[in-house]
C-alpha cells in the first residue's frame, strides 16, 4: 500500500486584474513567517507540496498556479510574459502577507519570475531561494533549444496539438524523464495525480496557449538587453539568496551556478550531485535543510538590505 503523502487545499484568490489558484499550508502555528512558491514551465502549485510539508513548522506556505496553469484561469489580457507573472506574484505577496516581506521560492521559469520580483520589489522579499532558475543562457544545448523551438510562431501550437493525441501516461513519463535524474523517486500516488491532472488540462481551451506563450516569455528574457536583463537584475537583489542546482539537470546547465555566485550580492550555492531539474520534488529533505538555514539567517538579519554579504562567499556543496 502507498505511504500517505501530503496534500494542501486550494482556493481561487482575486488579485484584481487576475485570479490565481493558491494552495496553502494550515494556519495552525504562531510566530511563523510567510513563504510564496512559484513553479516552472508546464508545472503547477503541486510541484511544491512535499517541500512545503517539510517547512510547514517554520513558514506558512502559499504555492500559486501561475495564470493559465494548474487550476488558475487564463489571464484576461492573455499576457504570459515574465513581467506579467512577476506582477501577479507581487500582488499575491501583498495579499497573503499584508505588505510584510516573504521568503520567495522559484523553480525554472518561476526562478526567473522570482528574480524579477526580488529586484524590482525588494520590500516584498525577505529571502530568495532559486532551484534551477531559468536565467539567460545562450549556450547551444538540448533543453534550451527545445524551449526556443516551442516558442516559434505556430510551431509550439502545432507541436502541442500533435502531443495531445499521445496517451497522458506516455507524456507524463517523458516529462518526468526530462525533469528527474531518477524517475524511481516519483511516488506512485504522485504519478497517478500527474496523469489525472494532464487529462483534465487536455480539456481546457487555453492550456496550449498558457504553455507556449510562457515559453515565449522565457525566450524573450534570454535575448533581453539593458537594465531589465535578468542577470543585471540579479545583481540588484538585496535579499539573501540560495541557489540550488542539480548536477544531472537536463534543462538548466548546473554550471550556471558559477555565474550566479559572481552576480548575486548575497548568495550561497548548493550543487546536488544526484538531482535533476526539480530538486524540491526529487530531494525535498535536502532542499528543506538548506532553505531552513536561509530562513533562519535572513530572519536574524536586521540591518539594511542594500548589499554586502550576509551568507558569506558563494560555495558549492553536495
Amino acid at each position: 500500500m502507498d505511504e500517505p503523502i501530503p496534500h494542501w487545499p486550494g482556493e481561487l484568490i482575486d488579485l484584481g486584474e487576475r485570479q490565481v489558484h493558491v494552495r496553502s499550508t494550515p494556519e495552525d502555528a504562531s510566530g511563523r513567517e510567510t513563504a510564496v512558491f512559484v513553479h516552472g514551465l508546464a508545472g503547477s502549485a503541486t510541484n511544491w507540496t512535499d517541500l512545503m510539508d517539510r517547512l510547514k513548522d517554520v513558514v506558512r506556505g502559499h504555492a500559486l498556479d501561475l495564470p493559465g496553469a494548474g487550476y488558475s484561469p487564463a489571464p484576461p489580457d492573455r499576457d504570459y510574459s515574465v513581467d506579467a507573472h512577476a506582477r501577479t506574484v507581487a500582488s499575491l505577496i501583498e495579499k497573503v502577507a499584508g505588505g510584510a516581506p516573504v521568503h520567495l521560492f522559484g523553480n525554472s521559469l518561476g526562478g526567473a519570475v522570482s528574480v524579477r520580483v526580488a529586484a524590482t520589489r525588494p520590500e516584498l522579499v525577505r529571502s530568495l531561494t532559486l532551484i534551477s532558475p531559468a536565467l539567460p543562457d545562450l549556450l547551444p544545448r538540448y533543453g534550451p533549444a527545445r524551449v526556443a523551438l516551442s516558442a516559434l510562431p505556430r510551431v509550439g501550437e502545432w507541436a502541442f496539438g500533435r502531443l495531445s493525441v499521445i496517451p497522458a501516461e506516455r507524456r507524463i513519463a517523458a516529462t518526468l524523464a526530462m525533469c528527474y535524474a531518477d524517475t524511481g523517486r516519483v511516488h506512485p500516488a504522485r504519478l497517478r495525480e500527474a496523469v489525472e491532472e494532464l487529462r483534465r488540462r487536455d480539456g481546457l481551451p487555453y492550456a496550449a496557449a498558457a504553455v507556449v506563450c510562457s515559453a515565449r516569455g522565457i525566450v524573450t528574457e534570454y535575448f533581453r538587453r539593458g537594465e531589465n536583463n535578468l542577470w543585471r537584475q540579479a545583481a540588484k537583489v538585496s535579499a539573501p539568496t540560495l541557489v540550488i542546482h542539480g548536477r544531472r539537470d537536463r534543462l538548466v546547465d548546473c554550471r550556471m551556478a558559477n555565474r550566479a555566485g559572481r552576480v548575486f550580492p548575497q548568495v550561497k550555492l548548493v550543487l546536488l550531485p544526484s538531482a535533476g531539474h526539480v530538486a524540491m520534488m526529487e530531494y525535498p529533505d535536502l532542499v528543506a535543510r538548506e532553505a531552513r538555514r536561509l530562513i533562519a539567517e535572513s530572519g536574524a538579519y536586521d540591518g539594511p538590505r542594500t548589499g554586502g554579504s550576509v551568507l558569506g562567499n558563494a560555495r558549492l556543496s553536495g
